[in-house]
């Protein structure tokens, strides 16, 4: 009968060890569209750089209004001037606005930069806290939730990561 009871209690551990090792093998997630959005640093960074797009863009459209207006002088002084002087002021013209494109396009590409130079600072300094919260909580998978087709709401630790990056990183550095 001891006997009996020593394989059942046995038997039950090895049950109960595997059981909550199975458990420790569920994928947490953490939803980093929304932490690069909406953390502190996320935002801030976000906010300063449509900032500097829309003035960007206002610029460019003060240039672009005073390009317009001296091709309406240009139509309107086409009889008076003479051919070459008229052909000169369209090449002028057009300098212009091959130089108003470009100053768009640098606009948008140091923008896009930036973007992605302040998407990586904010990566590299929320690797080490969720590295740490697996640590602490034992967790042995972390996937992102765009990869997830459906998943326990239970299993989302987005808002303690981004309690920990909100505590650790206030702003991150655009230039």
């Amino acid at each position: 009968m001891i006997n009996l009871f020593k394989k059942f209690l046995i038997i039950f551990f090895i049950f109960f060890i595997s059981n909550s090792a199975s458990f420790a093998d569920v994928p947490y997630f953490v939803d980093f569209k929304l932490i690069l959005n909406k953390s502190d640093a996320g935002k801030k960074a976000q906010d300063g750089l449509k900032q500097k797009l829309e003035n960007g863009f206002k610029s460019l459209k003060q240039k672009e209004k005073t390009i317009q207006d001296e091709e309406k002088k240009l139509i309107e002084q086409k009889k008076i001037i003479s051919s070459e002087e008229y052909k000169s002021q369209v090449k002028k013209l057009r300098g212009k606005v091959v130089s108003l494109q470009k100053e768009r396009n640098t606009l948008v590409n140091t923008v896009a930069k930036q973007r992605s130079k302040a998407r990586n600072e904010l990566l590299k300094n929320l690797n080490p806290i969720i590295k740490d919260y697996m640590n602490e909580k034992k967790i042995r998978m972390v996937v992102d939730k765009k990869s997830i087709l459906l998943a326990d709401e239970n299993l989302n630790i987005t808002k303690e990561i981004m309690g920990r990056l909100n505590k650790k990183l206030k702003s991150i550095n655009l230039n």
